[in-house]
């Protein structure tokens, strides 16, 4: 049999052939695209970001600065401009710490996250952050009393 008469006889195959690569590699691409872009044929966008109004910047209402949900005081001003340029204030309000605990904070932000010497704001900005968000005795809930245990049956 000769090539050409091969090629007329299973033209079909190779085209199947062909057609079934071709979709294996869309497919291949499509998922690694899916991958890098997770966003993608998302039915629903979603921001989750949050924005500030300017009029609400020195909002305080309820003894929460309104922009950021720290507690007024008189070392806020110092503190929003020493914490937030470089994270979050819920990164700050999520944490307990004593005067100690926050020194030790800020000197491991000093030490690893390049944060600046702040000198003589540094005791300022620990007692703001120790008295407002100092550690707490109470826990999620109170023990539960008077119970009536029982036991569970197999």
């Amino acid at each position: 049999m000769k090539h050409s008469e091969f090629l007329k006889k299973n033209k079909r195959i190779y085209f199947t052939g062909v057609l079934f690569f071709a979709l294996i590699l869309s497919g291949a691409a499509g998922l690694i695209y899916k991958i890098i872009n997770p966003s993608f044929l998302a039915f629903e966008k979603v921001s989750k970001e949050t924005y500030i109004q300017k009029e609400d910047l020195g909002t305080i209402e309820n003894g929460i600065h309104i922009a950021t949900g720290f507690k007024d005081d008189k070392s806020l001003p110092l503190v929003i401009a020493s914490c937030t340029p470089c994270h979050s204030a819920k990164l700050v309000t999520q944490n307990r710490a004593t005067k100690a605990g926050w020194t030790g904070i800020i000197k491991w932000m000093q030490d690893t996250q390049n944060l600046w010497d702040l000198g003589d704001n540094e005791d300022l900005i620990t007692e703001y952050l120790a008295k407002n968000y100092g550690p707490e005795e109470k826990g999620r809930r109170t023990n539960l009393t008077n119970i009536e245990w029982y036991d569970l049956e197999d």
